[in-house]
């Protein structure tokens, strides 16, 4: 089954000035449905006309001759030609809206969540109620969290028009689950371009290379300072020269020095090598010479995550946060090893969500304040690292788990076909239905409180009667810790939403001599703070120097 693609170039390409995992995903998905599609011709619409001939040049670049049939604003209704229309979004309702004019049957709308925690995204997820999406209609969820996370918000959507206009029928459009796709052979490097990728770049070839690779922004991607305190531990632990590589880009000045401090800060021990992923050559170079890749994502505008993906087919073993998509894809003990995470139990949130609302905070404060909040285990994390260091045959083993993991299931040659095959239920449901067709309790459900939300994205979630501990018995080192890292720009930055230091420090010493519950670590503050502060217990845990006992 073929379907129109909607076609601007910034959404699949990877060459502007700002890089974004949409761009990444979108311009990997275009490869890999002009590669693989089984359609006898392409339709691509599009706003402008001039956009066809940048389509045009693509699919000659990868040596497809068939027919390219244009679909414009003018010609809107020649998408019932090809009966699907593909949208790199979740804008699916507006789009529903649009095709009213030739009816709801006409053709079918598949849309496909990248992040969905924007204003933009969440209004358009909320909105789909509202708008004529019919049950030929589909969003793709890119993961089985991005999925549950937008059940949540239809549900808070029909709740809150039930409360406000009686309303009981609903139409949803279908949220079949498909993952992004890699193309697997890119990543793949012989044992000689490993070798002259290493020799390249200047590496020890004693050094065990730990990668991280995509956005180096700390409020909108992952928080560093879990990978820097865990790494500098295992250096502790093995003796094992580290060489850390962040192959990405820093958006500004402010935030590569912010990165440049914290590894100084948390990493004495190790190596850091930065390179650049805007330059092509160094990503590739940066896959062949790694040795354990990591990305501990604890931000809620990720819903998939490719880069783990691309780690598995270059062979290479993952330590990633369990996390959004990263729960569907590595497979823990098997690929590498999936990290716990800890937020606030839903309830703890909605300032967020109204101060992002009333345009008091950007989207980028909106996401930073709530990955704040969110806690990688750090000693699992080192464990992990541990392990991987210490034994080749580990590595070998779950790089090749990986590898064929990657081949088999998340290849575009893989993916391509799932794609095709929804559009063809979609078809054929529409052609079945639309012929019969009848014409036609939340403050604010597409500004939920984020912890509600993406409640299934972290292991667990901490409420009052989580029980806490140090980390060290050491409360006076835990206190001195917590001093230090406030004083980092990338922990600074939150100041808003995390304890004071006096705060940290009466907290950490009621905990001293025993294990304690959460609610009883914050009994005793002004019953207007303990609110905040007993969700801003996660935050000590983010820091290292309170875990969970059970």
């Amino acid at each position: 089954m073929n379907a129109a693609i909607y076609y601007h170039p910034e959404a699949y390409k990877t060459s502007g000035s700002k890089l974004m995992g949409r761009n990444a995903a979108g311009e990997s998905f275009l490869r890999g449905f002009l590669l693989h599609g089984k359609a006898p011709e392409f339709w691509v619409q599009v706003a402008k006309p001039e956009y066809v001939k940048d389509f045009a040049d693509l699919v000659k670049k990868l040596n497809r001759d068939e027919r390219i049939r244009t679909i414009g604003p003018g010609n809107l209704g020649s998408l019932a030609d090809v009966g699907v229309a593909f949208y790199p979004g979740p804008v699916i309702g507006e789009e529903a809206f649009h095709r009213v004019a030739f009816g709801d049957g006409a053709w079918s709308v598949c849309g496909i969540t990248h992040t969905i925690s924007s204003s933009f995204a969440m209004d358009a997820i909320a909105n789909m109620l509202t708008s004529p999406v019919q049950p030929w209609d589909a969003l793709i969820c890119t993961s089985s969290a991005a999925k549950k996370s937008v059940e949540t918000m239809l549900d808070a959507q029909a709740a809150y028009l039930s409360d406000r206009l009686g309303i009981t029928k609903q139409v949803r459009p279908q949220l079949p689950v498909i993952p992004l796709g890699v193309h697997v052979n890119d990543f793949i490097s012989t044992t000689d371009q490993k070798t002259n990728s290493r020799k390249l770049l200047g590496i020890d070839p004693e050094a065990i290379v730990v990668l991280y690779v995509g956005r180096l922004s700390f409020h909108a991607k992952a928080h560093p300072l879990a990978m820097y305190q865990a790494l500098n531990i295992a250096a502790q632990k093995t003796g094992k020269k580290i060489l850390l590589v962040e192959c990405g880009q820093h958006h500004n000045e402010f935030i590569q020095k912010a990165y440049e401090e914290a590894f100084k800060l948390a990493c004495p021990n190790i190596d850091l090598m930065y390179l650049d992923g805007r330059d092509r050559d160094n990503p590739k170079m940066a896959w062949a010479s790694a040795d354990i890749f990591c990305s501990l994502s604890d931000n809620i505008q990720e819903t998939f995550g490719l880069t783990p993906i691309e780690a598995m087919a270059a062979g290479i073993p993952v330590v990633v946060s369990d996390w959004d998509g990263y729960k569907d894809t590595v497979r823990d003990g098997i690929d590498g090893f999936r990290i716990p995470t800890l937020m606030p139990q839903p309830g703890y949130g909605e300032d967020f969500a109204l101060r992002h609302a009333l345009f008091l905070d950007s989207f980028d404060m909106y996401s930073g304040f709530t990955s704040s909040l969110v806690a990688v285990d750090i000693q699992a994390t080192a464990e992990a690292f541990i392990k991987l260091i210490q034994s080749p045959e580990l590595r070998k083993q779950m790089g090749l788990a990986g590898q064929n993991r990657a081949l088999a299931n998340y290849d575009w040659g893989k993916i391509i076909p799932r794609y095709e095959e929804l559009w063809s239920e979609l078809n054929a449901l529409r052609l079945s239905q639309a012929a019969h067709l009848k014409i036609s309790q939340q403050s604010w459900p597409a500004r939920m409180d984020p912890f509600r939300l993406f409640s299934s994205y972290p292991s667990t979630v901490l409420g009052p009667e989580t029980i806490l501990s140090l980390v060290d018995d050491d409360a006076n080192q835990a206190i001195a810790k917590i001093e230090s890292f406030r004083k980092l720009s990338m922990v600074d930055f939150a100041v808003m939403i995390i304890p004071s230091v006096e705060e940290s420090k009466q907290i950490l010493n009621a905990v001293r001599d025993s294990q304690m519950k959460a609610i009883d670590l914050v009994i005793g503050f002004p019953p207007m703070r303990q609110r905040h502060l007993l969700r801003s217990l996660v935050w000590l845990v983010k820091m290292g120097v309170l875990k969970v006992v059970k």
